[in-house]
């Protein structure tokens, strides 16, 4: 089988349609069905088309490398690798400026000064201290312990009632790879794309989000703080809403 026989084949197979597929690769529908035809001219160029073979790959679930390198056979070989040197090369020899000696007469008379001004500062300090405690024993008051202030009773506070919600949070915690579109107020879109294995997206709205999940039990949700586990685990297609007063699915 071909390389478009072989996109054609599994994408049917996975049950994906050539929309869906668009959606969440964001390659246009006439490229996918011109590569399905092993017509590779509207990739825009073999780096380009390499690229497409691996993003539908992955979505349609099958190893993309198998494929990269029967395109690679038949479109010149695989791009050939820079080397390290060549890259890294500069154009111009870089010119260094040549390391002064140090100037130790400076560094001997400042490490001097700095001695001088930390003895000036001891004898000031403690001069001032005893002053301090001669005022306290004259005037005859201890100084406060922290046992006092330690034992003093606490002051008592009342419960704070809990704010009621004024927005809905959603987290969407991907469990396998899917196609997610993400729906908020006055129906704005606030994400759509693809979800890898692992990925975690936050969502926020004042009245309402919207999820539409490509693959039922692929995400786990945390609604409002409650954790209520992969909605539709088996099925296609997931429609969710969820609002700021009820954690589960409207």
């Amino acid at each position: 089988m071909s390389i478009g026989e072989t996109l054609a084949e599994e994408r049917e197979r996975a049950g994906l349609s050539v929309t869906q597929v668009s959606l969440q690769t964001r390659i246009r529908e006439t490229v996918i069905r011109g590569m399905e035809a092993d017509d590779f001219s509207a990739c825009g160029g073999n780096f380009y088309a390499r690229g497409h073979i691996r993003s539908i790959s992955r979505v349609i679930g099958i190893d993309p490398e198998p494929l990269v390198a029967e395109f690679d056979e038949g479109h010149g070989g695989a791009p050939q690798p820079v080397s390290a040197v060549s890259a890294f090369e500069p154009e111009q020899p870089i010119a260094f400026r040549e390391r002064k000696a140090p100037n130790w007469s400076a560094a001997m008379a400042l490490a001097l000064a700095l001695v001088v001004i930390y003895g000036v500062v001891q004898v000031v300090g403690h001069g001032g201290g005893g002053e301090q405690r001669t005022a306290r024993q004259v005037a005859g008051t201890p100084a406060p312990s922290a046992s006092a202030s330690a034992s003093a009773p606490p002051k008592n506070s009342a419960p704070i009632a809990e704010a009621p919600r004024t927005k809905v949070d959603v987290r969407v915690e991907a469990k396998h790879t899917t196609w997610l579109n993400v729906i908020g107020d006055n129906g704005r879109t606030l994400f759509i794309g693809t979800l890898r294995k692992g990925d975690t997206k936050d969502f926020t709205a004042k009245k309402k989000v919207k999820l539409v999940v490509g693959v039922g039990g692929s995400v786990n949700l945390t609604v409002n703080g409650k954790d209520i586990g992969s909605p539709g685990k088996g099925k296609g297609v997931q429609r969710l809403s969820f609002d700021k007063n009820d954690p589960e699915p409207a």
